[in-house]
């Protein structure tokens, strides 16, 4: 999260925009200014969620969201974010001709902070953020499907994917791949790393693995 980020997180939080940014200057002084915006303000939209299903918010940089649309360069239609966070991906996704393009969030500032990116964008009303469990999200007609979450998540993630995707439906991880899967392909490096996944290939392994095993 930038400086500029914080402060409009703080002065949310808070109500007054000195006293906001004076707390994170001197988090930042000790080191602790993700601590304290995950704390004070993202944390508590996370409080009905299972511990090993929460994931601390770090936005997408720029890079990793270059290469997490370079892996889904040449298709179309329907794309979700799960875990959308401040909403960058589905808004690229929409400006590069995705529709609908769509978000799933449970942090409710995290929402707001993506209905703003959206209408500072002029994307307002034409790209959609929600507030839905991931878990409960039906995924049947899904083509594109991003993901920024961490291993433990991503690991439960990958049965419900397989289970509800359509067969012509691609997967993008970004920071980490999936545990189980072998990408199709893969843009970038180090943490700006991204994987792609065709449900297609996916299933196809699948099956000869289990072929394969012995009765």
């Amino acid at each position: 999260m930038n400086p500029e980020d914080a402060g409009e997180a703080a002065a949310e939080l808070q109500g007054k925009t000195v006293d906001g940014w004076g707390l994170l200057q001197i988090a930042a002084g000790t080191g602790l200014t993700a601590y304290v915006v995950w704390a004070g303000i993202l944390m508590p939209g996370f409080r009905k969620v299972p511990l090993k299903l929460q994931v601390p918010y770090v936005p997408a940089s720029i890079k990793q969201v270059e290469n997490v649309m370079s892996l889904l360069k040449g298709r179309s239609g329907k794309m979700v974010d799960l875990g959308s966070g401040d909403g960058r991906i589905v808004l690229e996704a929409y400006k590069q001709g995705f529709r609908p393009a769509i978000g799933y969030e449970l942090n409710p500032w995290l929402l707001r902070r993506s209905g703003y990116h959206a209408w500072k964008a002029g994307c307002y009303g034409k790209v959609s953020f929600l507030r839905e469990d991931l878990w409960k999200v039906d995924l049947s007609d899904c083509k594109n499907v991003t993901v920024f979450l961490a291993p433990s998540v991503l690991l439960l993630l990958e049965r419900k994917l397989l289970l509800e995707l359509p067969e012509d439906a691609r997967v993008i991880t970004g920071r980490f791949p999936l545990p189980n899967w072998i990408p199709t392909a893969t843009a970038g490096e180090g943490v700006n790393q991204a994987w792609a996944y065709d449900i297609k290939s996916i299933r196809g392994i699948q099956q000869d693995k289990s072929e394969g095993s012995p009765v």
